[in-house]
């Protein structure tokens, strides 16, 4: 994987013991991200720079964003975020392809000028 602060290591092994095994299917990635102000969320033009360029790589690995949201606050704890994404991969393969595609490097580019911090979480998918 590339790097990102605070890979979980332990998730990454899981994610490739899945994808060499007979278990191998579709994930739901909750993704939660807080944007530096520089990006301007959600109107400027950073951001829209890097929601085409992630809607670009997901394609090339067969993911798909189901949905986004815009978050107005939290009522519980104190994690501070801007959006919540709902994205869709047909495998953790395709997951992990992310960081081999053609639109790979460029994401990686704009996501490091607009993302101040991110979460990611694995979940069922339906």
């Amino acid at each position: 994987m590339a790097d990102l602060p605070s890979v979980n290591a332990f998730e990454i092994e899981t994610f490739k013991k899945i994808s060499q095994s007979n278990a191998d299917g579709p994930v739901f990635m909750l993704n939660l991200n807080k944007y530096r102000g520089d990006a301007h969320y959600p109107n400027g033009q950073l951001y829209k720079d890097y929601m085409a360029v992630l809607d670009e790589l997901l394609s090339q690995v067969g993911g798909v964003i189901l949905w986004r949201t815009t978050v107005l606050g939290h009522v519980v704890g104190n994690q501070d975020i801007d959006e919540a994404l709902g994205v869709w991969y047909p495998s953790h393969q395709a997951f992990l392809n992310l960081m081999s595609a053609p639109a790979s490097s460029e994401n990686m580019r704009l996501r490091a000028l607009a993302v101040d911090h991110a979460d990611l979480h694995r979940c069922q998918a339906y």
